[in-house]
């Protein structure tokens, strides 16, 4: 008898046990189901998110592969036996991912007009089968440009359901999870362009815990904070961070008091007014969940210098290395902010580890802002180093400079994943095989990743990587302008960079939030195996001449004519800080060498017009040389060149009609037009035929 009553017992403290669980119902289609997971069983997301929430939780799957939301869509999920059991099942939490089979074209295009009321309807039964459910909807996961019908409309379709599902998760009072962002820069865990791997299920269940539980991992700041950072004068200050939902979280910046609560999405910012050039202040941040004081905080300016290897190129490895670290000790205005790569793009295979990080986008290596000394220069770039010497002298200010250029990078590695979805899928896909990337890159990114056996494995010059690794731990941090130095890595595909290139800044004016953020950019120099590079500069100088708040540098006469890398640096750094000093900062200062306008007929006599084109001479006193003319045949001769006034002349007996010319059309050249100011004239060619 004893043994039968404690039985009983225990079934029903069992049963009271199963009845106080609170359940989760997880709908969705094969992504929620599991499909093409190794294990299911044991590595679809539900089964995760059962681990995460432990045994007060009772975590139940009824997701169906191939499942619209659109009831009259090919395959509807309110007619399928896993939303009669999820109904019945009267979760207490429902979970809905659904959307990403509405994008055949056998679902949206015919039935678009409906997918809101579907949605609203399947909401609806939940929350009769429990009208205390909680429900939250997601944000479909992201389908990749590999994806068969990417470009024939399921790109985007998938953009317009995004919208529906937000538009509904406001108007019925449910949750929403952003199931799209944490894995939109993670292509390599989608083996098929749209099933997650089971590191990609995992990414899954951890945002969908985040989503339900508020849990965010409690007070969390940018990488970007540290002490001694520089923030933005002149501009709204902005501070944001990450918390539990709904958490409050108190800043105090030297004395001025905001407070911030924390949205659905465990985000929070606020903004203080912007103030002109001060410090040192403290910054400090409170939240229930955590506190954290920055110490030595100034305002000031802050400027991204960014590209490849000319821009990385370490100031210790420059003409001027000696005396510029010397400097450093006496730079105490200046502020670094260095990231690094883990490992260069040398001529080696890399291994194990590194093919690791580099998959999880760990490819760039976080800092901490350090005050400018002979030590910490010495592995910074020369050319931001050098620049931030220069306005931090000119503007009596503390200047901030973050440096995360990386060789051998092509402009499409930092252009963010969305722009090139939408303007150059093709750049995407097969990277290592198309011939929109340069030869060069896709062969070293090959050998880097010879040892590899992720058939996705990840390499820094696959396209919108560097953004994703490198630029993203920016997010939110306010800077004045950029410094770009890179161009070498696309110079055979002349059309294809003039794709990018207005790609790039668009791109960053975005995410910066700032339609006008200056971009200043180095032409390329010059180098005597480099064929392409005088129809690369041209290019570069009239994209320069038609975008807005671009301006470029030059710098062809410190070229080498062996050396990709020149070290002439510092020269460079001054004029990006003369021409900031004049566009940006409005100082009267030469911004540039002279510039060409056009060219004019009178006889045989070609006339050049030229922008800032005042004290026009040869430099180091020698005779005008780089010149050259053309007539209607195209062939392009030795022309003598004449300085008269602000204007160069140019005759050529060989040319007696001309139609066409040329300035510095090598690619090394000692062509030698400057300015006043010495600063040289771009390449150019101009041709009427």
């Amino acid at each position: 008898m004893k043994r039968l009553l404690f039985l009983l017992s225990l079934l029903l403290s069992l049963q009271l046990s199963a009845r106080d669980k609170i359940k989760v119902a997880c709908v969705g289609n094969s992504v929620t189901f599991g499909y093409n997971l190794p294990d299911r069983a044991t590595q679809a997301y539900p089964v995760r998110l059962q681990q995460m929430l432990g045994e007060r939780y009772e975590v139940k799957n009824f997701g169906h592969s191939g499942a619209t939301l659109l009831n009259k869509g090919h395959n509807p999920y309110t007619r399928l036996p896993e939303f009669k059991d999820a109904v019945r099942y009267k979760a207490d939490w429902v979970v809905i991912h659904l959307g990403l089979n509405d994008t055949d074209p056998r679902n949206w295009p015919q039935h678009a007009d409906e997918f809101v009321s579907d949605y609203r309807a399947l909401i609806d039964s939940f929350r009769v089968a429990n009208p205390k459910a909680r429900i939250w909807i997601c944000l479909m996961t992201p389908i990749f440009h590999d994806h068969p019908r990417f470009d024939s409309g399921t790109r985007l379709w998938h953009g317009m359901i995004q919208q529906k599902i937000k538009q509904i998760a406001a108007t019925t009072h449910v949750g929403l999870i952003d199931l799209y962002t944490p894995l939109h820069s993670h292509p390599n865990l989608f083996p098929d362009a749209l099933h997650p791997n089971p590191e990609g299920a995992k990414i899954l269940a951890e945002t969908v815990y985040s989503g339900i539980t508020g849990n965010y991992g409690g007070l969390a700041v940018p990488a970007t904070y540290s002490n001694g950072m520089v923030l933005q004068r002149q501009s709204p200050i902005k501070i944001c961070g990450t918390a539990n939902a709904g958490e409050r979280v108190s800043v105090n910046f030297h004395g001025k008091k905001s407070e911030a609560l924390t949205d659905a999405f465990g985000k929070w910012q606020t903004t203080f007014a912007a103030e002109e050039a001060g410090g040192p202040y403290e910054l400090s941040i409170k939240a229930a969940s955590g506190k954290m004081t920055f110490n030595d905080v100034w305002v000031g300016e802050v400027w991204l210098c960014s590209g490849q290897s000319n821009m990385e190129l370490k100031l210790h490895q420059i003409k001027t290395a000696k005396e510029d670290m010397a400097a450093a000790d006496t730079c105490s205005r200046i502020h670094l902010y260095n990231m690094p790569s883990i490992i260069p793009t040398s001529a080696t295979e890399w291994d194990s580890a590194h093919l690791d990080a580099v998959n999880h986008l760990q490819y760039i290596s976080t800092s901490t802002w350090q005050r400018a000394n002979a030590k910490n220069v010495r592995n910074f770039s020369a050319i931001g180093f050098n620049y931030a010497r220069i306005l931090a002298d000119s503007l009596q200010c503390h200047v901030g400079i973050i440096s995360n250029a990386v060789g051998g990078s092509g402009c499409e590695d930092w252009i963010d994943r969305t722009t090139l979805e939408e303007e150059f899928p093709a750049i995407l896909r097969n990277w290592k095989h198309n011939d929109f990337i340069m030869r060069w890159v896709r062969e070293r990114a090959d050998l880097n990743t010879r040892k590899a056996t992720d058939r996705l494995q990840r390499h820094p010059y696959e396209p919108a990587y560097l953004f994703e690794s490198a630029m993203l731990p920016l997010r939110n941090y306010n800077i004045r302008g950029v410094l770009w130095y890179q161009g070498e890595s696309n110079a055979d595909n002349v059309e294809v960079h003039e794709r990018l290139f207005p790609m790039l800044e668009q791109s960053w004016r975005k995410f910066f939030g700032n339609k006008e953020l200056p971009f200043y950019f180095v032409q390329l120099s010059s180098i005597g195996t480099r064929p392409s590079w005088p129809h690369f500069r041209d290019s570069q100088r009239r994209m320069a001449a038609s975008l807005p708040h671009t301006w470029m540098t030059v710098c062809s006469d410190l070229g080498d004519s062996l050396d990709v890398h020149p070290t002439h640096k510092r020269e460079v750094a001054e004029r990006l800080a003369a021409s900031a000093l004049c566009h940006t900062y409005h100082h009267q200062v030469v911004p540039s060498g002279p510039q060409y306008k056009n060219f004019v007929c009178k006889g045989n006599t070609v006339i050049l017009h030229f922008d800032y084109a005042q004290g026009l001479h040869a430099a180091h006193g020698n005779q005008l040389i780089g010149f050259e003319l053309a007539g209607a045949d195209g062939m392009y001769h030795p022309a003598q060149a004449t300085i008269v006034g602000n204007k160069v002349h140019l005759t050529a007996d060989a040319v007696k009609q001309p139609q066409a010319v040329r300035y510095g059309w090598q690619p090394f050249t000692r062509a030698n037009l400057v300015n006043a100011a010495n600063i040289p004239a771009s390449t150019f060619r101009d041709e009427k035929f």
